[in-house]
């Protein structure tokens, strides 16, 4: 047994506990929070969710001193991630073996978006695609049950596939010792 399938067997019972928690009375969705600030001198910007932080910057051609992963690529980076995750639960509950999980998510950037003549240009990551690069010896039959439970079930990937509104507020916080605020 690999040390993924090791995993995998501590996974399926932890899912089914989760799934079974959802379905008891009085169950509340998780609540998700995500908070960014910019840093002063440098515009880096620190993301904080829970007590982790990511740190995201600009590449060195558009002002930034690329101390981070640019917004889009983390944005690629969560859809590879949650697809992977998505790979070892669904692997779990349908008892896959599996040695190694890859994914790949490739996209575009066009920097001419909106620009005059480029109207047509949209301003998010295009072209998004991404490739799984499993290390199993499950059967192709076995694999596709799985990718279809995992196309299924995969939060981010979901919400790329189907947005939804955002609801959006902008709060004026004026500096101390503002006239304007007299």
């Amino acid at each position: 047994m690999s040390t993924l399938d090791e995993y995998l067997a501590l996974k399926r019972p932890a899912f089914q506990a989760l799934k079974a928690k959802a379905r008891a009375p009085g169950y509340e969705p998780a609540a998700l929070r995500a908070v960014v600030t910019v840093e002063g001198r440098s515009g880096v910007r620190r993301i904080r969710l829970r007590g982790h932080q990511i740190l995201t910057d600009s590449p060195p051609d558009f002002v930034g001193y690329d101390l981070g992963p640019s917004s889009p690529e983390v944005a690629l980076g969560a859809l590879g991630s949650c697809l992977a995750h998505s790979w070892l639960i669904q692997a779990a509950v349908h008892g896959l073996p599996l040695e190694a999980v890859e994914v790949e998510v490739t996209g575009r950037l066009d920097a001419r978006a909106g620009e005059p003549g480029h109207e047509d240009i949209r301003p998010e990551p295009q072209g998004i695609g991404f490739t799984v690069r499993l290390t199993t010896a499950a059967s192709a039959a076995e694999i596709a049950a799985v990718e279809a439970a995992v196309d299924r079930a995969c939060p981010i990937l979901n919400l790329l596939r189907r947005p939804q509104a955002i609801a959006a507020r902008v709060e004026r916080v004026p500096p101390q010792g503002d006239p304007r605020d007299a």
